[in-house]
């Protein structure tokens, strides 16, 4: 509820402002981008903490929070991010601002101040925190927290067991820790024009796009209800009557013996090759919606992609054996012992879970497909490849920027902000107190539940502390944010080996710390822009976090300990969608980083050492691109070779599969480049809304679908509600191994 003393002002609309006001050419921003898209008016009377604000955002938090975790353990699971949300919530406000009643009145303790829970037109500034609100829900666009995965592995892979309390505080303090160190940097990294986040330009004109006057017969709203009840409908078919529309492999059916012709063809175990699906959550599974991604990154994906799936697979696994690749399936993200079979992860170990190395020693060496363990090897290339390529490509513009931010030069939009009362740098400190007490309280007095020791907790958020000023900066300045995934895991696992949840945590809290962070002061600067209050700003972000982190938590808990043999793909049924793809990977992540070790692996332990020659590949790279640049700076086309993108366009597989990035880069295509080209108003008008409307549909009836009838064990069984048909694209095709349900060449 607001109180009407802050006035009932009309909502901004962008089409009666004047953005060329008469401003000074030292406030106008140095950034052409910023100077295009961003607003030079504001109207501080607008308000803010209405009763629309809170009930639409907490209801976005919760919701998001909710169902981006329930579908996090489906075979394709689906992220909803706050475009859904921005373009939903729009006729929803305006329709709350014409029904709800404008009478105003009293609380007790609030003295003479008047309230009403309808302050006037439904404006954009509301409609920016309710987003923020949503934006906590989906995870700043990852979905569920990244903590999860820890207790899901815990509990459903390792068979472990870990408490409520512990899962809740682990999730909560990984969430918050990075936020606040976050809050001290943003005078070097919000207020400063010269960092101006590119990303949050796409919001910002999605903002005003939406706040135009719509009186057209078809408005936006209208189409996304029609779009939404399409999708809701449709879904009805993929998601139960007939799953095997969601991957409709052609070879495999007309070669149903022959293991090579189903590699070649199934979407989910193989190359994909004739492969394709009708289901919009498997198209927007783990690369998010191709309708948002500009077609410039659809093509950088789909050249890495080529690259790597279709010429560089094939001659490892056929031409050159590499691996004894043919021991083992061509597409899997699976553990293996020399002979081909499943690794006995259980049988090594402990009762201290820890790793039993006479067990170990027994069963041998892990084994990957070839495929992982190029994954492996892209990630550490991509890792410093993305550290070089900002080095040599913007490392002068970077430091230039950041140099001018420090005098503290600043633009029409930061003398704008100075209107409005700042946060209290105690605000910061005291949620950074309070968050590291919380996690010393989690790894010194459960440790037995987590294994991470408090020295771990203190170097991780070292790590995390000293890597996201500079990582802010490069994604200030030129939308890039390097990882330090790879780095915390292999730190840790050479530190402490044999402690598996240890790497995962170290691993959580050093990496997961460092991008809240960023992704918090992300959103900083678009509030920045939209001219929102930054204690509102704040107020939101941290409360819809601890929102998000505890409904993501209490959702995953009631899944795992509800859905039999959840994440067990091997003993659930055929058409199960509980297959949980990502905790797979990062279970077989803490094994390989955690319990057995990097030495083990990828050192002169393991077999896989050659892999390290990658780190060298993905440093120098670059540099044999900006010396061929240099020498030829007439070739324009050189400077947009993007190795850290070329590199990282397979780091979503697995879990994803071809059939995902087939989908994807063909729908992509289609919206980002032919319609966009030849439709242009149409795309302007309605393509971020049927992006929208597509995924609120599907997570509706995927809902819907679950508690009427999944939870009933009501399910249907035919050719249909079989699967993919493609059975033994996992099969070995090395002479003489057997696998169950394989043919023995």
């Amino acid at each position: 509820m607001e109180s009407t003393k802050r006035g009932t002002a009309r909502a901004m609309n962008p089409e009666e402002e004047d953005d060329e006001l008469e401003i000074s050419e030292d406030l106008q921003s140095p950034v052409e981008q910023v100077r295009l898209t961003v607003s030079n008016r504001d109207d501080p009377t607008l308000p803010v903490w209405t009763f629309r604000m809170w009930f639409l955002g907490l209801l976005s938090c919760v919701l998001l929070s909710f169902l981006n975790t329930f579908f996090a353990y489906r075979t394709e699971p689906l992220i909803i991010t706050m475009i859904s949300v921005q373009v939903a919530t729009l006729p929803i406000g305006q329709f709350m601002a014409n029904v709800l009643p404008t009478t105003k009145f009293r609380i007790p303790g609030f003295g003479s101040r008047e309230f009403s829970l309808n302050p006037g037109p439904f404006n954009m500034k509301e409609h920016v925190l309710i987003s923020i609100f949503a934006n906590a829900g989906a995870g700043f666009g990852s979905g569920a927290a990244y903590a999860v995965g820890i207790v899901d592995i815990i509990k459903a892979f390792y068979h472990r067991s870990i408490s409520f309390g512990a899962s809740w505080i682990l999730v909560i303090t990984t969430q918050v820790l990075g936020y606040g160190w976050a809050g001290i940097l943003r005078k070097y990294v919000v207020d400063p024009a010269l960092m101006w986040w590119p990303s949050s330009l796409v919001q910002v004109s999605l903002f005003r796009a939406l706040h135009e006057k719509d009186s057209r017969r078809m408005s936006r709203g209208k189409f996304f209800l029609i779009a939404m009840i399409c999708s809701f409908s449709w879904y009805t078919f993929p998601g139960y009557l007939f799953p095997t529309l969601s991957n409709l492999s052609v070879l495999c059916w007309a070669f149903s013996k022959s293991v090579t012709a189903q590699q070649i063809g199934s979407g989910m175990r193989g190359l994909g090759i004739g492969s394709f699906t009708i289901d919009w959550s498997v198209i927007a599974s783990y690369l998010g919606s191709p309708l948002i991604t500009p077609f410039f990154a659809i093509v950088n994906a789909l050249v890495g992609y080529v690259a790597v799936m279709y010429v560089l697979l094939p001659l490892v696994y056929w031409r050159f054996n590499l691996y004894d690749a043919k021991n083992f399936p061509i597409f899997s993200s699976h553990l293996f012992d020399r002979h081909g079979q499943p690794y006995n992860v259980s049988a090594i170990v402990n009762d201290k879970f820890e790793i039993d190395l006479p067990a170990y020693e027994k069963q041998g060496r892990i084994y990957l497909s070839v495929f992982f363990a190029i994954t492996y090897g892209m990630g550490f290339a991509a890792v410093l490849a993305t550290l070089s390529h900002v080095a040599l490509f913007n490392g002068r513009e970077i430091y230039e920027q950041f140099r001018e931010s420090y005098k503290g030069k600043i633009d029409i939009h930061t003398k704008l902000m100075r209107k409005y009362k700042d946060i209290p740098n105690w605000w910061f400190h005291l949620m950074l107190f309070l968050s590291l007490v919380l996690s010393l309280v989690l790894c010194i007095f459960m440790k037995d539940q987590v294994q991470m020791p408090w020295w771990g907790l203190l170097f991780a958020a070292g790590l995390a502390l000293i890597f996201t000023l500079p990582i802010s900066i490069i994604t200030a300045t030129t939308n890039q944010t390097p990882g330090l995934n790879i780095i915390t895991e292999y730190i840790m696992g050479l530190i402490l080996p044999g402690k598996p949840i240890a790497n995962v945590c170290f691993k959580t809290y050093g990496y997961i710390s460092m991008s809240q962070a960023v992704s918090f002061l992300n959103d900083f600067k678009l509030g920045h822009y939209m001219k929102i209050p930054p204690r509102s700003m704040f107020i939101v972000q941290c409360a819809g976090t601890i929102i998000a982190g505890t409904v993501n938590i209490a959702t995953a808990w009631w899944l795992l300990t509800t859905i039999e043999n959840i994440c067990q793909d091997n003993l659930l049924p055929p058409n199960s969608p509980w297959t949980c793809p990502g905790d797979r990977v990062f279970f077989d992540a803490s094994v390989i980083w955690g319990l057995v070790g990097p030495r083990r692996i990828f050192g002169a332990l393991g077999n896989y050492a050659a892999l390290n020659w990658f780190f060298l590949g993905g440093a120098l790279g670059p540099l044999f691109v900006w010396l061929l640049h240099k020498a030829f700076p007439g070739q324009e086309w050189i400077k947009m070779i993007n190795l850290p993108v070329l590199l990282g366009a397979t780091a979503a597989m697995p879990p994803a599969t071809t059939i995902n990035f087939n989908s994807w880069i063909f729908v992509g295509t289609v919206f980002n480049f032919f319609v966009f080209r030849y439709r242009k108003r149409w795309w302007q008008r309605y393509n971020y809304v049927l992006s929208a409307a597509l995924d609120a549909g599907l997570a509706f009836m995927g809902v819907l679908l679950y508690f009427s009838l999944s939870m009933e064990e009501i399910s249907v069984s035919w050719w249909g509600s079989a699967g993919e048909h493609c059975d033994l694209a996992t099969c070995p095709t090395a002479k003489g191994v057997a696998v169950d349900g394989c043919p023995v060449v």
